[in-house]
């Protein structure tokens, strides 16, 4: 099964999302067959694809598509169906439930001033739980946490499939983050602006609408973004292509332009380094999936390729 297999992986144990590709790619050998078997060659036409527009299955890269997903869903229903009938998917599926909810599982943190934060899911907080503690409290048996935003309430509350997908803290006032939230456990993320001292969204905050985006805190009231800005403003792997500079208060259209990569680039974004005492500011451009180069930036001047 193409989807369900690992969006159940995914709500389970993001840690293991890796696990869930493997098996999507084992199974889709499988299914590419059937479509196939289901599409069949005109007779006399070429084996090979000669150019992308020549590929039958082209339509497929369209995940979202309903073409797309009306095919898939059968191919899931046949691959479910196999899976669930092995003797030991059932003792398999138990053993890992346990293990993912077990209370001895190491908690681990993230210190950030004062505070260690931990993000912990179980069969009470399936969405899960992004908590702290203080690392006095935190070297104690059994800590006391307090909660800082319980995904499974908020998706409740706003109606939303979210998964927690990380967070970035001010330096070095520990006061502001900005989290990110998917629905259902996609690349593209909701960016929202948090308040550590409220525990509260912030009103008029930092905001981006869903999408594959990179950002990172300059300062207080500024950030560094990479998102879809519209045409022309990702690569052609779907990610950034841009970093710009955006000051709160003004629009996103607004934000100066720092950094351009090229379409064929896999992504580029930016990041700040706070490291004993000094700021390093790097621009990366990711050419190919092994391969990047970075950038140092200086002052407020944009940087050329």
């Amino acid at each position: 099964m193409l989807l369900s297999i690992a969006e159940k992986w995914t709500v389970m144990c993001p840690h293991y999302a890796w696990l869930a590709a493997a098996l999507v790619i084992s199974l889709l050998g499988a299914t590419l067959g059937t479509a196939a078997q289901a599409e069949p060659r005109a007779p006399g036409s070429p084996r090979e694809v000669s150019s992308p527009t020549d590929d039958p299955y082209l339509w497929l890269e369209d995940v979202t598509g309903e073409r797309a997903l009306t095919w898939v869903r059968p191919q899931n229903a046949i691959s479910t169906q196999e899976l669930e009938a092995s003797p030991e998917f059932d003792p398999i599926r138990k053993r890992l439930l346990a293990i993912l909810d077990s209370r001895e599982r190491i908690p681990y943190v993230s210190k950030h001033g004062a505070w260690c934060y931990n993000f912990w899911r179980d069969e009470k907080n399936v969405r899960g739980l992004w908590r702290r503690t203080s690392l006095a409290e935190f070297r104690k048996p059994q800590p006391a946490w307090e909660t800082v935003l319980d995904v499974d309430k908020l998706a409740a509350a706003e109606k939303e499939n979210w998964v927690w997908k990380g967070y970035q803290i001010l330096y070095p006032s520990y006061d502001r983050c900005l989290v990110s939230l998917s629905r259902g456990g996609a690349d593209a993320c909701v960016m929202r602006e948090f308040d550590l001292n409220t525990r509260e969204f912030v009103t008029n905050g930092f905001y981006l609408p869903e999408a594959k985006s990179h950002v990172d805190w300059r300062n207080r009231d500024v950030l560094y973004v990479g998102t879809d800005f519209g045409p022309g403003s990702l690569t052609d792997s779907g990610y950034p292509r841009l970093v710009k500079e955006w000051k709160r208060g003004t629009a996103l259209a607004q934000a100066a332009l720092v950094f351009e990569g090229k379409p064929a680039d896999v992504s580029v974004n930016a990041e700040v380094v706070h490291d004993h005492g000094y700021t390093y500011e790097f621009i990366r451009r990711g050419v190919t999936f092994f391969t990047s180069e970075e950038f140092l930036r200086q002052g407020d001047k944009g940087l050329g390729q």
